[in-house]
C-alpha cells in the first residue's frame, strides 16, 4: 500500500535545505486538505500559504525559533473559525444547494441542525472547529508523505503572537497549527538518521 510507505518514509524534519517545493505538488496537497472529512462538512477552518520570506522572518521568533519556519518552501497556517455565525450556516448552505442542484428550502432541516450548532457557546464552537481543523492538518501531513515532500507538525508557537502578525482576530480566526513544507536536509538533520518510533500494534489496538 503506497501510503503506508509513504507514512514509514515521513517523519517530522527539524532541518530543511530551503528547496522550492514544486506548485504542482503544492496544489495536490493543499486539495487533499481541501477534501478531508469534517464535521457536517462545514470545514470550520482557514488554511494561510505562506511563501513570503519576511513574513516567515517575522514567525520564526513567534515559533520559538524552529527554523524550519524559514527554510520551509511554504508555510501552512491552520486556523480555526473564533465563533460559527449565521453568515457562515447561509453560505454553507446556499453552496451545498447549488453544488447538487437542489433548493435551499430543501435542505430545512440542514439548516436548522448547523443553526443550532451556532448556537451552542462561542468557546465549545472554536474547541470544535479546532479538532476539525486537525483532521485537514493529518490529512495534509499525509498528502505531504504521499508527494515525498517532507512536513514538520507544530504546535510550539505563540497563538497570540501569530494571530496580532497575520490579522487573523480581524477574519474571525484563531491560528491552531504551523505546517511548513519543504525537503529535509539529510546530512544536517540529527533526526533523518534514525528509525521510526512506534508503538507495536498489540499494545496500540484493543480489538473486542
Amino acid at each position: 500500500m503506497e501510503l503506508l510507505n509513504a507514512l514509514e518514509w515521513r517523519y517530522a524534519s527539524k532541518k530543511m535545505n530551503g528547496q522550492q517545493v514544486p506548485e504542482e505538488k503544492v496544489e495536490r496537497i493543499l486539495e487533499a486538505i481541501r477534501l478531508a472529512p469534517s464535521s457536517m462538512g462545514l470545514q470550520p477552518y482557514t488554511v494561510l500559504v505562506i511563501t513570503d520570506p519576511e513574513v516567515k522572518k517575522q514567525i520564526l521568533p513567534i515559533a520559538h525559533n524552529q527554523q524550519q519556519i524559514v527554510d520551509s518552501s511554504h508555510l501552512l497556517v491552520f486556523a480555526a473559525w473564533d465563533k460559527i455565525t449565521p453568515e457562515h450556516v447561509d453560505d454553507y448552505v446556499n453552496l451545498t444547494a447549488s453544488t447538487r442542484n437542489i433548493t435551499v428550502e430543501s435542505l430545512e432541516e440542514f439548516k436548522k441542525i448547523l443553526v443550532s450548532i451556532s448556537q451552542r457557546p462561542q468557546q465549545e464552537n472554536h474547541e470544535w472547529a479546532a479538532r476539525q481543523s486537525y483532521i485537514a492538518f493529518a490529512t495534509a501531513i499525509a498528502a505531504a508523505a504521499e508527494e515525498r515532500v517532507d512536513a514538520t507538525p507544530m504546535e510550539g508557537f505563540n497563538n497570540a503572537a501569530l494571530d496580532k502578525l497575520l490579522g487573523l482576530e480581524e477574519r474571525g480566526l484563531k491560528s491552531i497549527t504551523l505546517l511548513p513544507l519543504g525537503y529535509r536536509d539529510a546530512e544536517n538533520d540529527w533526526l533523518a538518521k534514525f528509525p521510526k518510533v512506534r508503538r507495536q500494534k498489540e499494545n496500540l489496538f484493543i480489538i473486542n
